[in-house]
C-alpha cells in the first residue's frame, strides 16, 4: 500500500507540467433582488430557484460566476478573468477578473456582475473564463456559444 501511494506521488510529480492550470468549473448563476441564487441549502433548490429567475427575467439583478480552478503562480499571481456577450443587440461585451489566490487543491472563485452592468448587457449568452499568468495563458473553458 505504502508503495503504490509513493509511486502515485511520483508520477504525479513526473507529470505534474502537464496538469499546471485547469479550470474544472464555470458556473454562472441569477442572482435576485437581495442576491440569492438559491432559496435553499441543495442543489436541487439552486437548480429549481435559477430555473424560476430564467422564467421570469424581471426578478434578475445581477450575476455571479462561481469558478473552481487550480493552479500555482510563478513569477506573480494568476489572474482569473470572465468575458461575457449579452443579449442586448447594442451591448458590448464586458470583462471581469480578479487575482486569483492559490490554495494547496482546488479553488473556487467569484466574479460578479453588478446590477447596472447587467442592465446594459441583458441575459448572459456567452462567457469565457480564463486563467492567466501575467500574459500566458494557462487554462480556458467556455460556454457553448463563445
Amino acid at each position: 500500500m505504502a508503495m503504490s501511494l509513493l509511486c502515485l506521488i511520483a508520477l504525479t510529480a513526473i507529470d505534474g507540467r502537464a496538469a499546471e492550470a485547469t479550470i474544472a468549473k464555470v458556473l454562472p448563476h441569477y442572482l435576485d433582488e437581495e442576491g440569492r441564487h438559491t432559496l435553499g441549502p441543495g442543489l436541487l433548490d439552486r437548480d429549481t430557484y435559477q430555473a424560476e429567475l430564467r422564467r421570469n427575467p424581471t426578478k434578475i439583478r445581477a450575476v455571479r460566476f462561481d469558478i473552481k480552478w487550480s493552479g500555482r503562480a510563478r513569477a506573480q499571481p494568476l489572474t482569473l478573468r470572465i468575458e461575457a456577450r449579452g443579449s442586448k443587440a447594442a451591448s458590448t461585451p464586458i470583462t471581469l477578473e480578479t487575482a486569483a489566490q492559490s490554495g494547496l487543491l482546488a479553488n473556487w472563485t467569484s466574479l460578479s456582475l453588478n446590477s447596472a452592468a447587467y442592465q446594459k448587457l441583458g441575459q448572459i449568452e456567452a462567457w469565457r473564463a480564463t486563467l492567466w499568468d501575467g500574459q500566458t495563458l494557462l487554462a480556458e473553458q467556455k460556454s457553448f456559444l463563445w
